[in-house]
């Protein structure tokens, strides 16, 4: 905590036996939480804990069914997210809220935009918002600048530029870090402070607990839709204590045993790639993945990691280079040619990029495989279902009814619903980026066993992940990227997180 100095602590915001319950679902059963002014307190928990929910009626999107709500030391009921904005509370999502079209300055006060006689004050609008640019250390960020041209970390500082526009006392982050790359979260932590610093508070949602006890004053945790501890000072519990809380059992870091060194040597190529390039995002890009193997790429975000795997797959049209799959060639910017020949691709945004969320999850699974169940043009509907549900057996997708839509399951379900669709005809190639992106830590070693597993049947894997352990700790073999060019390729174990990351920020090998 950072009260002012000599000055009594304040509590903010005060929830209390908060319950929300859905058809079939009680997501919150008696949760409490306290927030005081100038602090950073983290909300952790498992994906279904309850947090989404939680600052859902914090942000006036729920109503709770029981429950006391009081800010500001009165008792609050938020009718919708308007009147909790005009209160002092702003809620900043994992998928921000902009429109790429808009400048920075009306995307500021979109919503609240500053006119008179029915004609919008641009003027007025550009100035204000370059004073709020300024009070979060960002005066070089221009107002006029199409949103849209923004890099992740730039729209970030715009969409709390537009929580400080309403005059927020509290502002709720939902995984800000989550698209940053390690410098941005350096930015990001700073702005942070400095706003604690003028008394407002945050509230702050992560899956990466090494963020919270360099960011987070207090830690509330949230399990089962009820409250597993309320307030522990962050700096003084220990990851595997919070871990515990989360999950209401010890659960390590244990990465799968690996192959032995060598294990891979002789069989045959899956993937062969050689000098791919995509100019201004990667160069000369050469690399091999043998059967069974995993090979992970560490690097910055920027560094060309997700271009690689997206034109690996056809996404995107490389101007050189070829890529060879079990040694035939892949055309160049075919991802249809891609799926056929036998690859499959898990994108970095699943919601946006790989799931039809209003869709079932048998159908999320089945979908690149249709015509096998297809007969005269109709799909069987018994075959598909019966081969959706193998799988959600088989990958324990949980809850286990393929007919339930694919939204209501967590992020570790519905990434695993997005890897089963790959295994309806079986794959040769498996392109991951970001596996684990909002996944908590007791559903990531589920999502790391059956990534070995499916090596060890024989699938080759190409790994992208901004967790350095996470590579180092799934991988068999590693390249390193910086600014678009391979730097280093080693056996994973040669390797560990300093000496990773002493390559990808100063750009050495040695």
């Amino acid at each position: 905590m950072r009260p002012p100095s000599g000055g009594p602590v304040s509590d903010l915001l005060v929830m209390r036996g908060i319950v929300k319950q859905f058809p079939g679902v009680r997501a919150l059963d008696g949760v409490d939480l306290d927030v005081r002014a100038g602090e950073v307190h983290c909300l952790l928990g498992q994906n279904g804990a309850g947090k989404s929910t939680l600052i859902k009626i914090l942000a006036g999107a729920h109503q709770p069914d029981e429950g006391t709500v009081t800010f500001g030391g009165e008792p609050v009921r938020f009718a919708g997210p308007i009147a909790a904005i005009k209160s002092g509370i702003s809620t900043i999502y994992q998928e921000l809220d902009l429109v790429d079209g808009l400048s920075v300055a009306e995307n500021v006060f979109l919503g609240h935009e500053q006119a008179a006689f029915g004609f919008t004050r641009r003027g007025e609008m550009n100035k204000a918002a370059a004073e709020l640019l300024g009070r979060l250390g960002h005066g070089e960020m221009r107002p006029g600048t199409e949103v849209g041209r923004l890099s992740a970390a730039g729209k970030q500082i715009v969409s709390m530029a537009r929580a400080l526009s309403h005059e927020a006392k509290l502002i709720v982050m939902d995984e800000p870090s989550a698209a940053l790359a390690h410098d941005e979260v350096a930015n990001l932590f700073r702005v942070i402070r400095e706003l604690t610093a003028q008394g407002v508070a945050v509230v702050y949602i992560s899956h990466r607990l090494e963020e919270i006890r360099e960011i987070g004053d207090r830690v509330t945790v949230l399990k089962d839709g009820r409250t597993a501890a309320v307030g522990l000072p962050a700096r003084d519990t220990s990851t595997s204590s919070i871990v515990s809380l989360m999950t209401g059992r010890d659960v390590e870091y244990v990465f799968p045993p690996r192959p032995e060194p060598g294990s891979h040597d002789g069989k045959p190529e899956v993937l062969k790639v050689e000098n791919l390039t995509l100019p201004g995002r990667f160069a000369d890009v050469s690399l091999t993945i043998r059967q069974g193997e995993i090979v992970g790429l560490a690097g910055l975000v920027g560094s060309g990691r997700s271009e690689i795997v997206e034109t690996i797959y056809g996404a995107r049209r490389a101007s050189t280079g070829t890529v060879v799959l079990e040694g035939d060639r892949v055309p160049a910017g075919s991802t249809s040619k891609a799926v056929q020949m036998g690859m499959g691709l898990a994108p970095e945004e699943r919601k946006s990029q790989a799931l039809l969320m209003n869709e079932t999850v048998a159908r999320n699974i089945t979908i690149a495989g249709l015509t096998k169940y297809a007969k005269l043009g109709w799909v069987d509907r018994k075959d598909e279902s019966a081969e959706a549900a193998r799988l959600v057996q088989a990958l324990d997708i949980r809850p286990g009814d393929p007919h339930k839509p694919v939204r209501t399951l967590s992020g570790g379900n519905q990434q695993k619903a997005v890897f089963a669709r790959w295994l309806v005809e079986g794959r040769k190639l498996l392109l991951l980026d970001e596996p684990t992106r909002g996944v908590d830590v007791g559903a990531r070693a589920e999502l790391y066993a059956v990534i070995r597993r499916l090596a060890d049947e024989g699938v080759g894997v190409l790994l992208v992940s901004s967790e350095v352990p996470e590579v180092l700790g799934l991988a068999d073999r590693v390249l390193v990227l910086r600014e678009g060019k391979v730097i280093h390729e080693s056996d994973a174990r040669e390797l560990d997180e300093p000496r990773v990351l002493d390559m990808i920020m100063e750009g050495s090998a040695l």
